[in-house]
């Protein structure tokens, strides 16, 4: 983008912001009041454990569920990074991290692109009223330049939850936030009640031009503290475990094997016998979490706005609950990688449409720019999914990329995960056989073509690192506890 050209857009920006005439910009208010409008719902910590995709036998996610029946369903969307911060930096921006330098949680990722014109910006450059409310950016504020309202406020990206005393609850030792138990409050009492109130009564209101409503849901992340009568729905004796293979990571490299840390989380709920509870504490904040959906869902129903409004749900990225001998997300395999996506676009998609082919959540910005007939960003390095949108069954080539990290990256094709880490190693899986990812066929010859192929969209560029909080390299044992936030 030219220099004179983003200053424009920027003062298109400010003027959105404020309320005013956009004659210096590519659209009119005719034209403003025939766009679709768009609600915005991202889930933290969202793994594929929701009924639409199956992850899981005994979840309970309706409102999920009817969301996705209303429009398309893309049950391979790939996050562009396995961890809030760069996941969402990178979705929001358009900008990828192996050209941000924004891999990890640690680093900021304005400062790494003071420049970048986020989605919001991008509506409010073009006359959208744009507010958010919930957990959109990762870390304490919400970005304030990209929202003219934000909730609870533009100093704070989501209500404080009620706590447990006696923390932790789950009894392992020396942990901070991974933990899971119930705590005897009533769902209003609840942060995310809180914002999907807010959301309601944002639908509520009368709009007199269209608006991009963000509503950012914080659970299923840690720590897993929902009132009691979601963990009733899961006792805890009776849910069912992931498949894990005990010597998952023998074939795996040594890169790989760092990233799960088998020694650390796992062997720790193990020893505490707390696999069967988490796994209750997890599917309870999900349902916690579907429960608050259900309210937005039903508010936006019951508006004016039904019938012309855009909606998208994302999950920033997947959750490993023991699969790979591994806990969170921070790992490049299907676990982490994949998540939740979904949009039902009015006049677009047909209800019930379900797309296989491999897209990522990069291609989310690009997307709606189109679908709201917005001007162009030329920074954006996904592509639109209208005509999948259109036609699920569309051809559609290119893999999904993930990465964890500089130069460590994930390609995820419709059959294929190709895995290569910044020391060169490398993992292949089968999905046609090996859905769960237990045999390593990288060093098979006979698949050197199959590697060869995918490896031609790996990224050309990996960006240095950006700052990390404090600066400097490093950091020790407290700032490798802040990035596993």
């Amino acid at each position: 983008m030219s220099r004179m050209n983003r200053r424009t857009f920027l003062r298109c920006t400010a003027a959105g912001a404020a309320g005013l005439a956009m004659g210096s910009c590519a659209y009119t208010a005719e034209r403003q009041g025939s766009r679709p409008n768009v609600l915005f719902i991202a889930v933290d910590d969202l793994n594929d454990w929701i009924g639409c995709l199956g992850g899981h036998p005994q979840t309970r996610t309706p409102n999920i569920d009817r969301l996705a029946k209303r429009g398309v369903l893309f049950k391979n969307a790939q996050c562009a990074a396995p961890a809030c911060n760069p996941s969402r930096a990178a979705l929001l921006t358009g900008i990828r991290p192996s050209t941000s330098g924004v891999y990890l949680n640690s680093q900021p990722w304005r400062p790494a692109m003071p420049d970048a014109v986020t989605l919001p910006q991008h509506f409010m450059a073009h006359g959208y009223r744009v507010v958010g409310g919930g957990k959109i950016f990762h870390g304490g504020y919400p970005d304030p330049q990209s929202w003219q309202e934000y909730f609870p406020d533009q100093k704070q990206n989501k209500p404080p939850d009620p706590m447990p005393p006696n923390r932790p609850l789950n009894g392992i030792p020396n942990t901070a936030h991974f933990d899971w138990g119930p705590v005897d409050v009533q769902d209003e009492e609840m942060g995310d009640w809180k914002v999907s109130e807010w959301a309601r009564k944002e639908l509520a209101k009368t709009h007199d031009k269209p608006f991009f409503q963000a509503v950012g849901i914080f659970r299923p992340h840690l720590p897993w503290y929902v009132p009691q009568k979601y963990f009733d729905m899961f006792p805890s004796d009776e849910v069912v475990l992931p498949k894990v293979k005990k010597d998952d990571l023998d074939d795996v490299p040594e890169a790989g094997r760092r990233m799960a840390r088998p020694q650390g989380d796992h062997a720790k709920v193990i020893a505490t016998n707390n696999w069967n509870k988490a796994v209750s504490g997890y599917l309870a904040s999900i349902a916690f979490a579907d429960m608050c959906i259900g309210r937005v869902l039903d508010a936006l129903d019951a508006s004016p706005y039904a019938d012309n409004t855009i909606i998208i749900l994302w999950g920033d990225h997947g959750w490993h609950l023991g699969e790979k001998l591994h806990w969170r997300k921070f790992a490049l395999w299907e676990e982490a990688a994949h998540a939740p996506l979904m949009m039902v676009a009015p006049g677009v998609t047909k209800a019930g449409s379900v797309c296989t082919h491999p897209v990522s959540f990069m291609d989310i910005y690009p997307t709606l720019v189109e679908l709201c007939g917005l001007g162009p960003n030329p920074r954006l390095e996904g592509r639109s999914l209208v005509p999948l949108l259109k036609d699920p069954a569309a051809a559609w080539e290119p893999p999904a990329l993930t990465t964890h990290g500089r130069n460590n990256h994930s390609l995820r094709s419709e059959r294929w995960r190709y895995i290569r880490y910044a020391d060169g190693s490398e993992e292949l899986y089968d999905h046609g056989s090996d859905e769960m990812e237990w045999t390593n066929l990288a060093g098979d010859a006979t698949y050197d073509d199959v590697k060869k192929e995918l490896a031609r969209y790996l990224p050309k560029v990996n960006a240095p690192d950006a700052s990390k909080k404090g600066g400097g390299k490093g950091g020790g044992r407290k700032k490798r506890k802040k990035e596993q936030a």
